[in-house]
């Protein structure tokens, strides 16, 4: 009774593996190899229920006929590129292979052979199969780790058998319970082939089995094993309980009995089970490296008209090789469709619905499947939504984006027959994971526009700022006509200087309209030979006279050079105007001129005996534009803009200061 139980579940288990194999469409010699050693194995099984007594020849027979194909199978792994079994049946070593096995099953019935001698034929087949694993899995390499669990099977088979034959051998019958324990023991290795069948892809089979059945098939083991538990805690309860056992037994039973139903019933254990045995027995739905490679292609594309919004969702729907689909912003109370592919508009029942899927999404930020809410509404605890309008609704997925946590739209998504697929765990990690790189996408994307806006406003604030500097400073030249006007208006020298200062006004006015009105026009100034001591001291008679202290001019040695004389004569003009404002009036301010000692620069010290500055406010402030002391009468552009001329001629401008005791600008300018 044991022996035939256990040959009745090796019949099913090979008998399940044949119909798997039979199914898989992949063609391939070792698909065909396989499919004839699995149904020798399980006509090996089947045998004793064939019989109504079944005898050693009978027995042993089996055993040569599943052993030969298995060796044919073995002899075709010796070389991978085998194509059809002509091919493996015209080798030499083929035949030397399957030797053993012909004699095995030929000779007892030619009368050739004793019954000892078979058991001898087994014991050597076993050992000759042990050799050929041995010999295949050193030429593997790298395939070693796909054909480890093969080796193992039919290793394990192998000295199995070599055992129950080699003891046949010696006592000259084979022993009641080695054939027994036989059925067992190929039921228990059937995992070890299914796991070398899927991990060997060059055999050209990929065996599938199905999430639910093995879901179905856990449960019931799980219950099993349960109800295994129970009865032994049944039988104990029974056999300590003295008179009381058999009740406790009866109460134990029905209690256990209804917490197992419980828990079959519970959708939640159902769902927990279902998702662990996909997370880790089964291969992943997505191949996540290209599918990662593939969203980041996309997003990388630029688009012809530059629609950031139709990029990303284009995104999300090749992400799971759909169709159609809309990207909606939540606007004012309503719906605004920012892009859509194949779906132009959003009708009133498809509005209507995805306002009342919005309390919902804002909540619990879940995807939505339209289908499964039709067919099991109980998953979306919490969603209300009137039920017949689904029916008007035209999409499958709704996906929540977000932004910063408060509720930004949705994505609808729609595939066709063959690519619609269901939400299950996996596509809903999935499509959270493409969602949270889609919305970064398009939030940097509207961050970048901010801030090119910004950039844009603190463009024009600054040119504003500089056209407001200039027009100080031409205020500045006709606010020191008018101041002297009265005094030597009969000056003819004073009329001529007046009109050359205007002439000078008039040209700067006239470059500062062209620049603001044309884009393209030059912003650089024309470049001459310049004499520093002129261009200083018309700068200080012209602009900076009238006010107090007045600006000395001391030239110890200098050499012409090459730059923009109105350029240099705005930067000496800010640097002065500076020296003066912060110097009382019965204090020093002095422009020295002179040549470094290596001839390369040209020096300009603008020595004052002001107020100073200390060395945190030169370090963060000195240079910063828009920043100034002056309040509403300053710009803060002033030493900014002497500082990045500098820099652009290739010269520098050094500050030392102490507060209370003065301030030294030196202006390094090229010779070169």
């Amino acid at each position: 009774m044991i022996a035939t139980v256990g040959y009745a579940i090796s019949a099913i288990g090979y008998a399940f593996l044949l119909l798997l194999l039979l199914t898989v469409r992949k063609s391939g010699l070792a698909k065909y190899l396989l499919i004839l050693a699995t149904g020798a194995t399980c006509l090996w099984s089947i045998a004793p229920f064939l019989f109504a007594s079944l005898s050693v020849q009978k027995l042993l027979l089996f055993d040569n006929i599943k052993s030969l194909f298995w060796l044919l199978f073995l002899a075709s792994c010796l070389k991978d590129n085998f194509t059809n079994i002509i091919e493996v049946l015209s080798r030499k070593q083929t035949w030397l292979i399957l030797t053993l096995p012909i004699l095995a099953i030929s000779l007892p019935y030619l009368g050739m052979v004793q019954e000892s001698w078979m058991f001898l034929f087994q014991t050597v087949i076993a050992l000759q199969v042990l050799v050929l694993l041995e010999v295949i899995y050193r030429q593997a390499g790298e395939n070693s780790w796909a054909l480890k669990p093969l080796i193992i099977y039919l290793a394990v088979i192998s000295v199995f058998e070599f055992v129950t034959f080699a003891n046949a051998l010696m006592v000259d019958q084979i022993n009641i319970n080695y054939i027994a324990a036989r059925g067992y023991v190929y039921s228990a290795l059937i995992p070890l082939l299914v796991l070398a069948i899927r991990r060997v892809k060059n055999w050209g089979v990929d065996i599938y089995i199905s999430r639910d059945i093995v879901m179905h098939s856990t449960l019931l083991m799980v219950a099993g094993v349960y109800l295994f538990v129970m009865a032994m805690l049944g039988y104990a309860v029974k056999y300590f309980g003295g008179q009381w056992g058999s009740a406790i037994q009866i109460v134990l039973i029905v209690l256990s009995l209804s917490l197992l139903m419980t828990l079959f019933f519970s959708l939640s254990f159902r769902t927990k089970i279902k998702v662990f045995i996909t997370k880790h027995f089964f291969a992943n739905q997505f191949d996540y490296r290209h599918e990662w490679l593939k969203l980041t292609h996309c997003l990388n594309t630029n688009e012809s008209d530059g629609n950031v919004y139709a990029t990303a969702l284009r995104g999300l729907i090749q992400a799971i090789d759909y169709q159609t689909g809309c990207l909606i912003q939540r606007q004012n109370g309503g719906f605004k469709v920012l892009a859509n592919i194949d779906k132009p508009t959003l009708n009133d029942d498809e509005q209507t619905v995805l306002l009342q899927f919005e309390a919902f999404l804002t909540s619990k930020n879940w995807i939505i499947d339209i289908e499964e809410l039709r067919m099991q509404p109980y998953i979306y605890e919490g969603l209300k939504v009137n039920h017949g309008l689904l029916n008007g609704v035209s999409f499958q997925l709704v996906i929540p984006i977000f932004n910063e946590e408060k509720f930004w739209g949705m994505a609808v998504m729609q595939g066709s027959d063959d690519t619609s697929k269901k939400l299950n765990w996996e596509l809903r990690d999935y499509l959270t994971a493409v969602n949270a790189q889609i919305s970064n996408f398009l939030f940097h994307h509207q961050a970048a526009q901010e801030l090119a806006e910004n950039a844009q406003f603190a463009a024009f604030t600054r040119m504003s700022a500089f056209i407001v500097h200039d027009l100080k400073n031409v205020a500045a030249q006709i606010d020191l006509i008018l101041s002297n006007a009265e005094q030597h208006k009969d000056n003819p020298e004073f009329i001529d200087d007046t009109f050359e200062t205007l002439q000078h006004t008039k040209a700067r006015m006239d470059k500062m309209l062209h620049q603001l009105t044309e884009k393209n026009a030059s912003q650089d100034g024309s470049d001459s030979l310049v004499n520093l001591s002129e261009c200083v001291n018309h700068v200080l008679e012209q602009r900076c006279a009238s006010y107090l202290p007045v600006p000395s001019v001391v030239v110890s040695s200098e050499t012409p050079v090459v730059l923009d004389k109105e350029k240099l004569s705005n930067v000496i003009y800010h640097l002065v105007s500076n020296a003066q404002q912060a110097t009382s009036d019965d204090g020093k301010v002095n422009v020295e001129i002179e040549l470094s000692a290596d001839e390369k620069y040209m020096l300009i010290n603008i020595v004052d005996t002001g107020s100073g500055m200390s060395e945190d406010f030169i370090r963060t402030r000195l240079f910063k534009p828009f920043d100034t002391t002056k309040g509403n009468a300053g710009m803060g552009i002033g030493a900014f803009d002497a500082k990045a001329y500098l820099d652009k001629i290739g010269g520098q401008l050094l500050v030392q200061s102490k507060q209370q005791q003065g301030t030294t600008f030196t202006l390094r300018i090229p010779t070169d």
